[in-house]
Formats: structure tokens, C-alpha cells, sequence
């Protein structure tokens, strides 16, 4: 028997796969390949799901903590008693302090809208007993919204126009790494492609050219290119004239980014400058790919904001081919609220920031959180300031639920662990954001052990705890019907896939003066903020993983054997001037915590900046990791992380036979 389901993971992909099962055991997973995107092939990672269905490692029972927190040490114990404990626990704080001391922390390990994040699965629940608020910052929102202010939505070019494109930048993304099918496309068009990103990346070694400005500079040099471009008389006068506003004012703006001081803000050379604003300058069309890395700085909102006004500069918004692709999320007409019920809410309730999840537990204006609900997330492999968000974890008064497939390293500071169902084993709805596809999920296959979908462990939570109101009990088909109404569910069910028309982009005439950005405070016009981080020495990278995705699969034997140890690329004169020898141990540090890696010494990266790869468990990588050194700071824009404005002390390995286990201390 053949199902067709979908990759729940954090990718813009969303990719359509098939499912063998043969008496009742999933025994092939592929890429679906009449869906237009996944075209049959998976990533590297993907491609070991089904050694993660199957892992005798996986949480199969509710537990509950025997040892101290951050122990690991469990005990195996009903449901029952599991929805007895969580219940009594809940009422007696929604009790004493309100339910606004209750965090629903949701995470980006589904993105599915009916048991992940894009739903806000058990959403419906926790607005009943009137829960904070959870707001998902950590990923994507400062360039968002910088895409927001700029074109009145998130939707960008719809990428299998790339196949139209005569120019190509691929601004600070790795599509060979991460949401590898629109390299497809890209191929396809036989377009010149530039890849802009500080480090050598598997993409920017297969493009025609390779730009690397430091990081955090983005809006300069795009602003840079469009002083070039204006110089030359290239801009489309027609199109600024009738789809834009604000021009005379940018304009302005735009004089005052000279190549010359570009190149000392970004360390590339004027002349490198000058020539890609001269070959944009006459190429139509020109697109623009960019991902969520390239936004976790301080100005990350306005970089993307910036990147988005190029086009309008140059009319290429206009053409097909042209433009920018961020995100595609704009495009869907989804009930997304619809899902999560806010009406339930019984007042109007705080909004706690994913990003400062530290922050929030150690102390926050109102009510102390007293109960944390962890779903699809792994916070403390994923958080800035790792240890920080270890302290707020430890706390003896903070009761920690944690819905899981595998023991993590937050599934060590629970208090009771919840097992969860992964993708073959449930119904799911989910909507691409690197393209314009809907994607079904069909469960094939029976969970193993007591796994119960999110969906169906807050409905048995919420009988449990005698709630009445109808809504907390839909079944999941009844909640897929709800988000997709005015679709053809039945088609969608059926082929597995559905793609939706896209909107216009702009919705109305880009902003280059944005009011919207002016009523949150911002400057109305793009602009470059400076990276932030106070701190010396080497501004540090942490891309993601050809091998990982965010702390998913980190625990994958297999997986990890390819990545091998893990490492921190030094240029060779930023090795040489520390002392550091290719392959050689390192402690990388900085005010907030430390990790111990390998060095790299390679000329992938330019001098003053070293990289890594973030997914790694802190417990399988000697205590700590990369978020160890990273600020729990807010991005310019609806306080995004900042994971790419960070610096760092690189130094020789002391002691390299051994690893220091604990993150530095934080004041």
C-alpha cells in the first residue's frame, strides 16, 4: 500500500512523500514524484525518517521525573495518571496565580496547522484556562515584516518563475543545504547566478560568482546597488512612477550610499560593488533569493526591506522572473485563526516572545511562569543563551510538560514527558513557504507503543480537566475542514498536493516610505543598523546543518558519523594570528557560555569571521553548543533572534581530552 504524506519539518519545501506499508509496517518513505516541487527526491536528512519512526530510542510512554531536573531520570507511568498529575497541576495555578502563568511554548519541529506550529496545536486549550500568549519570533518574523512594510505581504515570487530568471542573487542562503529543490529551478534557468554570504557554502561554490560582505551588512550593500544603478539613469521611472511611493524621499536615502562607503562598511572592494550593481543595472529579469539566516542580526528587518525595495527600483517586480523570494506564506487563504480560537480567551492575555524564553522564565513582568507546555520544540538546543534558558529550566517551582519523540536535552528538565506521534502515524495539513503548494498529510501507519497525536492529548487533557466548550473536541479531519475552507479538501486528500494561486505582490504600490514601519517606531525609509554585539573578536555564524535540521535528527547515529565532530572554520590568517592549526581542538567563548569544537582552517570564510553549523545536542557535544555564546537580543524588527550578531573568542583547547561541561556563567 502506497500513502501519500508530507515532510512536517522546518523547510520552506514542504515536500510530498510516499509511504510504503506492508502489513502495517512502514517500509520505504520517498519523495513524492509527481508533486511539482519534490519531484521524487528527498534531502540527505529526510531520507533517514524512517530510522527515526522505527528507533528503539524513541519516548513511547508518559514518563515522569525521578532524579533531578536536568538528570534525564524518568519513570514510566499511565496516562491516567500522567492527565491526572497535569490537570491537578494546572488547576492549582490557574488558582493561585492565574492563567497567564502558563507558557504554551511551541516550536518549529511541525509546521503542520492541524498537530504543529503553524496551528498552534492545543491552542484552543490552553485559550480556555486564558494562557499567555506564544509568540514564534525565534525564526523569520524580522524579515517578515520588513517584507511586509515594503510590499503589504510576505508573499514573494513564486519560485518556479526562477526557470525565467535571467540573474539570480542568492542572498545569504544554502539551498544545497537547506531546501535543496529550488536549486533545481535555478539550474534550469541557466541564469548567472551570485551567491552573497560570508562563507564559501556548497551554493556559492557551485554559482558564478561569490560575494562575501561581513555579516550583518546586507541592507548596505543592497542600498549600495541601488546607488549604482540610480548613478547610471537604470531605474524604471514608469514602474517607480505608477506601483510606488515614496521615491523622491529614497532616493535621497539612496545618495547617501556610496560604493565607496559601502565597501567600508561590508570589506568588499568598490570595484566588486560597482560591477554587480552594473549587471543588475541591465538585466531583466533579475530575482532575488534570500532565507531567514541572512535577518538574524540587528538589522535584520531592514535588510530584508531593503532587498525587497530592489526590485522596485529596477521594475522587476513587474516582470516575470523578477523579484524576490522570502517567503511564499503570503500567497495561502488559510482559517489559521480559526484553528487556534481566540475568542475562547476569557481577557485579553500577555504575549511571551519564543526568543526570550530565558528571559521569560527567570522573570518577566505579571504572573511567574509557573507552567511550561514544550511542543515540537527543544528550546535548549535551539534558544539563545543556552544557559540561561538551563537555569529557567531548572527551577524546582516550575512545572515542565514536554510532548516528544525522542529524549533531548529539554526533555531532561521535564516533569512529565508526553509521547508524541510522528508523521506517518497522523493527519496533517501543511502549507509550503518556499512555494505555493499545499501538502496533505495521510497517517499510514499505527504509532507504536502510547504515542498520541497533539491534537489528541489536549482533547483528553480538556476532559479531564471537565472543560465544556464543544470546540476543544473536534476531530482532526473536522479541524482540516475549518482551515481549509473554500478549498477542495477532497482533491487536496486525494492527490496529496494542491497549489494555490498566488496574490499580487505588491498588494497595492511598494513602500519606500512604509507608515507602517513609521506607527512601530521604525524609520519609515530603509536603512542600515550596524551589527550590535559589543563584544571582540571574530563575528561567529551558525548556518544551518547540511546534516540537521534545527535539533532534528542531531541524535541520528548515522547522521552525526557524516558530520563528524563539530567544527568552526577559521580564515587562515585569523588561525595563524591565535595560534590555531587546522584540525586542531578549540574553545570558542564569549561573556555569555562557551563550546568546545574543532577548528577548520579554510579560506570559505573571510578574515574576521568564523562559521559553524547549528543542531547539535548539548549532550552529545559535551555539554553545550553553539547557543551557548549567542545574546537573547531582539532583531530590529518584532524582536527576531539575533544568532548571526555574535562574537566570539577563539583560543586553543587547554585541555582537549576533555570538555568543559558547563556554560559559562550569565549575569
Amino acid at each position: 500500500m502506497k500513502v501519500l504524506g508530507a515532510c512536517p519539518l522546518d523547510c520552506p519545501d514542504a515536500c510530498s512523500w510516499v509511504v510504503d506499508v506492508e502489513d502495517g509496517v512502514a517500509v520505504g518513505l520517498r519523495g513524492n514524484k509527481a508533486h511539482p516541487i519534490t519531484r521524487g527526491a528527498l534531502c540527505v536528512k529526510v531520507n533517514r525518517y524512517l530510522e527515526q519512526l522505527k528507533s528503539d530510542e524513541r519516548i513511547t510512554h508518559p514518563m515522569r521525573r525521578v532524579g533531578k531536573k536536568g538528570e534525564g531520570r524518568f519513570e514510566r507511568i499511565s496516562w491516567d495518571a500522567a492527565l491526572d498529575e497535569i490537570s491537578g497541576r494546572l488547576s492549582e495555578i490557574v488558582a493561585e496565580y492565574g492563567g497567564e502563568a502558563i507558557w504554551p511554548f511551541h516550536g518549529t519541529g511541525s509546521l503542520g496547522y492541524i498537530q504543529g506550529l503553524e496551528g498552534f496545536s492545543g491552542r484552543r486549550f490552553f485559550n480556555s484556562l486564558g494562557a499567555s500568549l506564544h509568540d514564534p519570533t525565534i525564526c523569520s518574523i524580522a524579515g517578515t515584516l520588513g517584507v511586509k512594510y515594503t510590499l503589504g505581504t510576505s508573499g514573494g515570487m513564486d519560485p518556479e518563475d526562477f526557470v525565467k530568471s535571467e540573474l539570480i542573487l542568492l542572498w545569504g542562503t544554502n539551498p544545497l543545504s537547506s531546501g535543496h529543490h529550488g536549486w533545481k529551478f535555478i539550474q534550469d534557468s541557466g541564469a548567472y547566478t551570485v551567491a552573497i554570504d560570508p562563507v564559501r557554502s556548497r551554493t556559492a561554490e557551485r554559482c558564478d560568482e561569490h560575494l562575501a560582505p561581513l555579516p550583518g551588512t546586507d541592507a548596505a550593500l543592497a542600498l549600495g546597488l541601488m546607488h549604482v544603478i540610480v548613478s547610471m539613469g537604470a531605474q524604471d521611472a514608469e514602474f517607480i512612477a505608477s506601483h510606488t511611493v515614496g521615491w523622491d524621499e529614497f532616493r535621497t536615502r539612496i545618495a547617501e550610499f556610496t560604493p565607496e562607503r559601502v565597501a567600508q562598511i561590508t570589506g568588499l572592494p568598490v570595484e566588486r560593488i560597482v560591477a554587480l550593481g552594473e549587471r543588475i543595472a541591465r538585466t531583466r529579469p533579475t530575482a532575488i533569493r534570500a532565507s531567514q539566516g541572512m535577518q538574524r542580526h540587528a538589522g535584520g528587518g531592514m535588510a530584508l526591506r531593503a532587498l525587497a525595495c530592489l526590485p522596485g527600483v529596477t521594475g522587476d517586480w513587474a516582470i516575470p522572473g523578477g523579484g524576490l523570494h522570502y517567503s511564499t506564506s503570503g500567497h495561502f487563504d488559510l482559517n489559521g485563526a480559526g484553528l487556534a480560537r481566540y475568542d475562547l480567551l476569557p481577557h485579553p492575555v500577555r504575549t511571551l516572545s519564543m526568543t526570550r524564553v530565558g528571559e521569560g522564565l527567570l522573570g518577566v513582568d505579571g504572573p511567574p511562569v509557573k507552567a511550561l507546555f514544550v511542543i515540537a520544540a527543544n528550546p535548549v538546543g535551539s534558544n539563545p543563551e543556552q544557559g540561561k534558558v538551563i537555569r529557567g529550566l531548572a527551577r524546582e517551582d516550575l512545572f515542565t510538560v514536554v510532548l516528544e519523540h525522542f529524549p533531548t536535552d529539554t526533555v531532561d528538565y521535564a516533569d512529565i514527558v508526553l509521547p508524541a506521534t510522528m508523521q506517518p502515524e497522523h493527519l496533517d495539513v501543511l502549507a509550503a513557504y518556499g512555494n505555493l503548494y499545499l501538502v496533505w498529510n495521510e497517517p499510514a501507519v499505527t504509532a507504536p507503543g502510547e504515542c498520541l497525536p497533539t491534537t489528541e492529548t489536549f482533547r483528553r487533557l480538556a476532559q479531564r480537566m471537565g472543560l465544556t466548550e464543544p470546540a476543544l473536541y473536534d476531530s482532526d479531519e473536522e479541524l482540516a475542514a475549518q482551515l481549509l475552507k473554500g478549498h477542495d479538501v477532497e482533491r487536496l486528500r486525494t492527490e496529496g498536493f494542491l497549489k494555490v494561486a498566488a496574490r499580487p505582490v505588491p498588494t497595492d504600490k511598494l513602500q519606500f516610505v512604509s507608515a507602517r514601519a513609521e506607527m512601530a517606531g521604525h524609520d519609515p525609509l530603509p536603512s542600515y543598523t550596524p551589527p550590535a554585539d559589543p563584544g571582540d573578536g571574530l563575528v561567529l555564524i551558525s548556518a544551518a546543518s547540511h546534516y540537521f535540521l534545527n535539533t532534528i535528527f542531531g541524535n541520528n547515529a548515522e547522521l552525526r558519523r557524516r558530520a563528524g565532530d563539530p567544527t568552526v572554520t577559521l580564515h587562515p590568517d585569523d588561525a595563524a594570528a591565535r595560534g590555531i592549526a587546522d584540525g586542531a581542538p578549540i574553545t570558542v567563548a564569549n561573556d555569555r557560555g562557551s563550546f568546545d569544537a574543532v577548528a577548520e582552517v579554510s579560506d570559505r570564510v573571510r578574515t574576521g569571521v568564523a562559521a559553524t553549523t547549528k543542531g547539535r545536542w548539548a549532550k552529545l557535544s559535551g555539554g553545550s553548543t553553539v547557543n551557548a555564546t549567542v545574546a537573547e537580543r531582539d532583531s530590529d524588527f518584532g524582536g527576531g533572534a539575533v544568532f548571526h550578531d555574535n562574537r566570539v573568542r577563539i583560543t586553543p583547547r587547554v585541555h582537549p581530552e576533555s570538555h568543559d561541561t558547563e556554560a559559562a556563567e550569565i549575569g
